[in-house]
């Protein structure tokens, strides 16, 4: 079978439930528990095992729980403990366990234990319903109880789940009672009255009886209903007595009776009957309608003659008494006729309405003529009062026009009052006959939006929230509709980080502004209307971002490094460590210190340079490692940037040479006569503090005399080796005194120190000694030349030449004392040794006035 298989799966199964069998038989069952308040914050001890079982503790679980393996302490954890998620099942009355498993004891033991989940009050009770309604009759009577069905659940328990019920804003109309904290009913403490108030709210509180109570409220909203307790009467504005014209038509509206019942619904129908005993004349003239109370004329009305009809009308409710009213109507004579107006519109109406659009230029608006019989025909037609019409006579007809445009904006709406004026044929005075003719003006969009200020200006922090509301911009259209429907939109070139709101023209920001970006930002708001064609019009924006200290100084780079001189004066510059800061104010105000140095170094905040404190030296140390703090002046915590600075100090020549050995001037070396040329006989060895070139070191000889050109030991200028060139003959017997000059290669002018190398050829190899050190007897130009000039082992320049004339001087006294050098031969040779060495002794000191360009070894 390959891996992975279900037969595998279950091998594995079997081993584990193996395993926990042979677990099993050493569990042991627990008389102890514990017991923690639900959500409790981390780390907070809920127990522990070692009063019960020796170490080590393990526990299987890590859920809610951990535990230390050595203490036994076990501890809550992130994931908060929640009695009412844990235990939705369990009533108020039964406890919340959960049991864990440990193994403990060196044994590896099984256990298990269980652990208490303690209620808080951290559940306020609520409501299912947020309004609970009822409807009361008002004829209920005082103590009458209401069960309410929205009851409160709180998923605490104990104390905590314990509610306690109270009335709000009651009036002492309702009461409340609650039985066994299970029923609760609203009592009825005073009588209802619909007519006098038909609804009334109250707040019903619930409290739980935790030690810091949580409650909630829901709205009981009571609707007194209707019982018919009212019976119809008639109003006092319902009228006695009307007067009616002889020549009024058929179906006029003479007038309505009117009755009122202060119930609702069917109990207040009300209907109108006219009582048996109205003249029969008076039933055949008027009728009533049963519902609306309206009396109208059933015929043309024609009397020459006052008459008056007295009617009864009764207002009839249900299982109520009638309510009766006497109305008496005044017939009145005829009068003459008047003359009629007749109206032929031309402009466009509606419902005897003209409506004309407003701007038009002057417009006819309706042909008007009197009508009539002929007794009217010395009248005329009129307009009454001023307004922008006229009335032109055409042929016995009237045009109605307009004298200028009509402006919507200035006025919605004329009314032209049109009189007729005259008399009749017989002489006889018409009463004025007057008519109405209303004229609508209608809106056309030509007015545009205009806002209340051209340019908005407004400053906000930066780092705000984002959706921000900033301002809530205003522009008004004088027209009406669609043509005054405004909306705003920003210009397309905005940025996308502003937004209005079309309808409002509230303003906002979509994200969060960075004044380090962008310190104003200008755009334009546009406020359109809904006219065909629209028309807009534009404001701008100002938006200044202020700084929040939100950067902290930050150095152009995180580590400076810096070349500074040795021994350069106090307070000399260092180096710029530039620093930089893009808030602005005291927010960029920056300041620098050096931090954790003892090193000879400050910083000049003024001109933002590191400067020295005291004079350095290479020699003593030739690096400096510190550390720079820049802080700034923010509020309400300044913030700050540190960088690294290191400073090598470079090297000047101010160290000469020191020779090591030979140690002394005094100081000699013993050579054989049988030594083979090409052997190194001694080393010079010097040291020089500084580095670099100001530390290379050159070995120079200075020779004082042409008989030392053909000393047999030669010196390397970069080594200081000191080797034989040739080999030892007799006349190398004795000592020879070579005059070094040890140099560096400083810049701009080397320094130098001097050394006495004493080298004595002899047969004998015991040690030697001079009493005194050798002096120069030279020339001094010889000293006064710098060393790579001087004179070496080849006696070259112009030393060369000084020998060449001392030789010859030489040679011409060797000829005049041959004789005496034949005859005095034996004793030259006895005496040549020491006469050599007397003569090195007198001619090697240096003058004293050249003794300070030099250092030389005592």
């Amino acid at each position: 079978m390959g891996q992975g298989t279900p037969d595998n799966m279950n091998w594995a199964g079997l081993l584990q439930n193996l395993l926990v069998l042979v677990h099993l038989r050493q569990i042991m069952c627990s008389s102890f528990r514990f017991s923690i308040l639900e959500e409790q914050e981390p780390g907070v001890l809920a127990g522990s095992l070692s009063k019960h079982y020796p170490p080590p503790y393990q526990l299987l679980s890590h859920n809610y729980l951990w535990m230390d393996q050595n203490t036994g302490n076990f501890y809550t954890t992130e994931q908060k403990v929640d009695r009412e998620t844990l235990c939705p099942e369990e009533t108020k009355e039964e406890k919340c366990i959960l049991l864990h498993n440990a193994v403990v004891g060196p044994k590896g033991d099984l256990i298990q234990f269980p652990v208490i989940i303690e209620d808080v009050n951290d559940n306020a009770p609520h409501f299912e319903n947020s309004e609970i309604h009822l409807r009361v009759s008002e004829d209920a009577t005082v103590g009458t109880s209401f069960l309410l069905d929205d009851q409160a659940q709180d998923r605490d328990s104990g104390p905590n789940g314990e509610l306690w019920y109270h009335l709000e804003d009651s009036d002492e109309v309702f009461g409340l009672k609650v039985e066994d904290r299970l029923f609760i009913t609203l009592v009825l403490k005073r009588a209802l009255d619909r007519e006098t108030k038909d609804q009334y709210q109250m707040a019903l509180v619930v409290t739980d009886c935790g030690s810091e109570p949580l409650s909630a409220t829901a709205t009981i909203i009571v609707t007194v209903t209707d019982v018919n307790d009212n019976c119809p009467s008639f109003s006092s504005d319902s009228p006695r007595s009307v007067s009616i014209p002889g020549g009024s038509p058929k179906n006029m509206l003479v007038t309505q009776v009117r009755a009122t019942d202060p119930d609702s619904g069917l109990n207040a129908a009300i209907v109108y009957s006219l009582s048996p005993k109205v003249s029969e004349r008076a039933k055949k003239l008027f009728s009533l309608d049963s519902l609306t109370g309206y009396i109208r004329l059933t015929q043309d009305l024609q009397s020459d003659i006052s008459e008056e009809l007295v009617l009864k009308v009764f207002a009839s409710g249900h299982h109520c008494p009638p309510a009766d009213i006497q109305l008496t109507i005044s017939l009145l004579p005829r009068t003459n006729p008047e003359p009629g107006i007749k109206i032929g519109f031309i402009a466009e109406h509606q419902n005897q309405t003209i409506i004309l659009a407003e701007n038009q230029p002057p417009t006819v608006l309706a042909l008007l003529e009197l009508e009539g019989d002929s007794s009217f025909k010395g009248s005329s037609l009129a307009i009454e009062g001023e307004g922008p019409f006229t009335l032109s006579p055409q042929n016995g007809k009237y045009l109605l026009s307009t004298s200028k445009p009509l402006d919507f904006e200035v006025k919605r709406e004329h009314h032209i009052s049109l009189v007729v004026h005259g008399g009749s044929a017989d002489g006889s005075v018409i009463t004025p006959t007057r008519r109405m003719i209303k004229v609508l003006v209608a809106d056309v969009n030509d007015n545009a939006p205009y806002f209340l200020q051209s340019h908005y200006e407004l400053e906000v922090e930066e780092n705000n929230r984002p959706g921000l509301t900033l301002l809530e911009l205003s522009a008004v259209d004088a027209d009406s509709g669609y043509n005054g429907r405004v909306t705003y939109s920003l210009d397309k070139h905005t940025y996308a980080i502003f937004d209005i709101e079309p309808a409002t023209g509230q303003l906002c920001v979509l994200t969060s502004l960075d004044r380090e970006q962008q310190v104003i930002h200008r755009f334009t708001v546009v406020a359109q209307d809904s006219g065909s064609p629209a028309l807009k019009s534009a404001a701008t924006v100002s938006i200044r971002v202020l700084d929040q200290n939100d950067n902290a100084p930050a150095f152009l780079t995180p580590h400076f490094t810096f070349f500074i001189s040795e021994n350069v004066a106090q307070f000399s510059q260092v180096g710029r460590v530039g620093v930089t800061d893009p808030d602005e104010g005291e927010n960029g105000d920056t300041e620098l210190h050096v931090v954790n140095s003892g090193g000879p170094f400050v910083v000049d905040n003024t001109k933002g340079t590191l400067r020295t404190t005291t004079s350095l030296d290479r020699e003593t140390q030739e690096r400096y490692e510190l550390h720079l703090l820049a802080s700034d002046h923010g509020q309400p915590v300044p913030l700050t940037g540190t960088a690294k600075v290191t400073i090598f100090v470079e090297d000047i020549n101010d160290n000469q040479p020191k020779v090591i050995l030979p140690n002394s001037n005094i100081s000699c070396l013993t050579v054989s006569p049988a030594t083979t040329a090409g052997t190194m006989i001694m080393k010079i060895y010097a040291t020089d503090e500084d580095s670099g070139l100001n530390s290379e070191i050159t070995y120079t000889v200075v020779v004082q005399e042409p008989a030392l050109d053909s000393s047999p030991f030669r010196l390397d200028s970069r080594s200081g080796n000191i080797t034989l060139a040739q080999r030892l003959g007799g006349k190398d017997l004795g000592m020879h005194h070579l005059f070094i000059v040890v140099s560096d290669s400083g810049k701009p002018a080397p320094l130098h120190t001097t050394v006495w190398v004493n080298l004595l050829v002899n047969e004998s190899m015991e040690p030697c000694q001079l009493d005194n050190a050798p002096t120069w007897t030279g020339p001094p130009e010889l000293l006064l030349q710098t060393p790579s000039k001087a004179p070496i082992c080849d006696a070259a320049g112009s030393a060369s030449r000084y020998a060449q004339v001392t030789l010859l001087v030489g040679l011409g006294m060797m000829l005049a004392s041959i004789c005496l050098l034949v005859a005095t031969a034996v004793l030259y040779l006895k005496q040549r040794g020491r006469r050599r060495q007397q003569e090195h002794i007198e001619e090697n000191e240096i003058p004293l006035r050249h003794k300070d360009k030099y250092h030389s070894k005592d």
